[in-house]
């Protein structure tokens, strides 16, 4: 089945169902089933294979040894048991099923089991049992056995369906989606090698971990059979992601499983529990970190400061932004020579250079250049990712970096294709900022190369439009920067009041802090006069 066959009928699958349900929600009922039905069609062929090697009694010996099959589906989750299924009744029963093959398959738990399909809203059912049955017919319509689609075919039309449902999802396909071609080209300068340990700290569904994986097949694989494989004596990747969300953790373990990977994905709050630690309860370290974490995530000083990792040793990010916080736990996490990819909001890059005074982004960027960590930063088109029409910026960060005391800045602002809804990088757009960052290039127009005396000259500002000319024209401050900005103000004007007050405290005179904070919001006070 080739892949265009695959995402039609997957779209078909999602349409069955387009009427009650909102089409953010299709991935909550179409993936689940698409991946039960993969399991179904690969336990029948190892089921087939046993026959072949052990005669009639295979049936018999598989119910009595589940470990002869990879993942043991009891009878009523097969997918013959599911489609000779009548109608009434048949979201309760998908429910059932889909909870059994969780038990039988504790890897499976917390993934498959997560949807109830009998599931209701103010008294109606979401999906009635007539809809889910077109589904199931739909589904039905092909096998997705060993012999009939590749891993990695099948993972390309499940990405199909997560690009569609992000697309129609808007804002909230950030937390599980990162587009194809950003992760793409976050493993070309990643460039995994065998064997090698990859963590992403964010995972959501997983991308950018398999990008990695499909890197290294690119790279060292071999063709065998039609189907391109690593040869026996490279070794795989190890992968290791972490994901707060359940439903987007869901996600991620079908992805991996999908494209046959063993993957360690676990759920949890990367920031305040970390789940990779050792046994003395350091954390693991790791030789390459993706990621593409929530921008300007908002976190309290205090997940910094009672920090038991020490991982925020380079200065406490801004309530306003976890941005930096995010990198300092990836730096933590990153083994002798590691390197990391991370997209960030464009903010992060530049954000207090040129003020006046101290700035808590500026000083912990100013760290990281003195410390000569950071390789790389490259600046992506408008208008790629899902929630929101801002460019994004790449940051690569490298313990043991080729070009000491440099710092390469691409700008790739005009490299896209225009798509509905969304723009799209192009395999040359992705070829080309590769190559420019491997070959370590300085092209007019495209990349720049500083030293680290350069970024302490213009204050730390690393946004490679201040180098990079494509246009001649000021860059228009994004909207999300703006607000950013403004949550910052807000902060080093609550900080002033609050060592104000202090002050005056001190002098015997704290009585005047209430009334001079009142003129300063332009409050009026009894007998106060406005003039100043």
């Amino acid at each position: 089945m080739d892949l265009t066959t695959l995402e039609t009928w997957l779209w078909d699958a999602a349409c069955a169902i387009r009427g009650p349900v909102d089409a953010a929600k299709f991935k909550d009922y179409i993936l689940p089933l698409v991946f039960l039905k993969r399991l179904s069609d690969v336990f029948d062929d190892e089921l087939n294979r046993l026959r072949a090697e052990l005669g009639a009694q295979a049936p018999r010996l598989v119910e009595k040894d589940h470990a002869l099959v990879r993942f043991y589906l009891p009878k009523t989750a097969r997918w013959q048991a599911i489609r000779t299924r009548t109608t009434a009744g048949l979201g309760q029963y998908l429910t059932d099923a889909m909870r059994a093959a969780a038990r039988e398959n504790p890897r499976l738990q917390g993934v498959i089991d997560m949807v109830d399909f009998n599931a209701t809203a103010a008294g109606q059912r979401i999906v009635p049992d007539e809809y889910l049955a077109k589904l199931i017919e739909v589904l039905s319509r092909h096998r997705l056995g060993l012999d009939d689609v590749e891993p990695d075919m099948l993972g390309r039309a499940y990405e199909y369906l997560l690009r569609k449902f992000a697309e129609d999802s808007g804002q909230s396909a950030g937390e599980f989606y990162t587009p194809r071609e950003v992760a793409v080209l976050m493993a070309h300068l990643m460039e995994p090698r065998p064997g090698e340990r990859i963590c992403d700290p964010c995972c959501g569904s997983g991308g950018l971990l398999i990008k990695c994986h499909l890197r290294l097949l690119e790279t060292n694989g071999v063709q065998d059979n039609g189907r391109r494989k690593l040869p026996n004596h490279i070794q795989p990747l190890r992968l290791f992601g972490q994901e707060i969300n359940p439903a987007t953790f869901a996600m991620a373990r079908m992805n991996v499983v999908i494209h046959d990977l063993d993957a360690d994905i676990r759920i949890g709050d990367t920031m305040r529990q970390p789940a990779f630690k050792d046994a003395a309860g350091r954390l693991l370290t790791f030789d390459a970190v993706v990621a593409n974490p929530m921008w300007n995530q908002s976190f309290p000083t205090e997940t910094y400061e009672n920090d038991p990792y020490e991982r925020f040793g380079l200065g406490i990010p801004p309530a306003s932004s976890a941005d930096w916080g995010w990198l300092q736990h990836m730096l933590a996490t990153l083994g002798d020579g590691g390197r990391m990819a991370v997209v960030l909001d464009t903010g992060a890059v530049s954000r207090g250079s040129g003020n006046q005074g101290s700035n808590r982004e500026r000083d912990i960027r100013k760290a990281f250049v003195e410390r000569d960590l950071i390789e790389a930063v490259l600046l992506l088109p408008e208008n790629l990712f899902y929630n929101t029409t801002a460019p994004g910026v790449i940051l690569v960060i490298h313990r043991r970096k080729r070009r000491s005391g440099e710092i390469l800045l691409v700008n790739a602002s005009r490299r896209f294709a225009k798509g509905r809804p969304k723009n799209y990088l192009t395999e040359e757009d992705i070829t080309a900022i590769a190559q420019v960052y491997h070959n370590w290039q300085a092209v007019e127009g495209f990349s720049a190369i500083i030293t680290r005396e350069e970024a302490a000259r213009n204050d730390y500002n690393l946004s490679p439009s201040r180098y990079v000319a494509t246009n001649g024209k000021d860059e228009t401050l994004p909207l999300e920067e703006a607000m950013v900005l403004l949550r910052e103000a807000e902060e080093e004007r609550a900080a002033a009041d609050h060592a104000l007050h202090e002050v005056l405290v001190a002098l015997g005179l704290g009585g005047l802090y209430g009334h001079s904070a009142a003129l300063s919001e332009g409050v009026e006070l009894p007998g106060a006069s406005h003039e100043r």
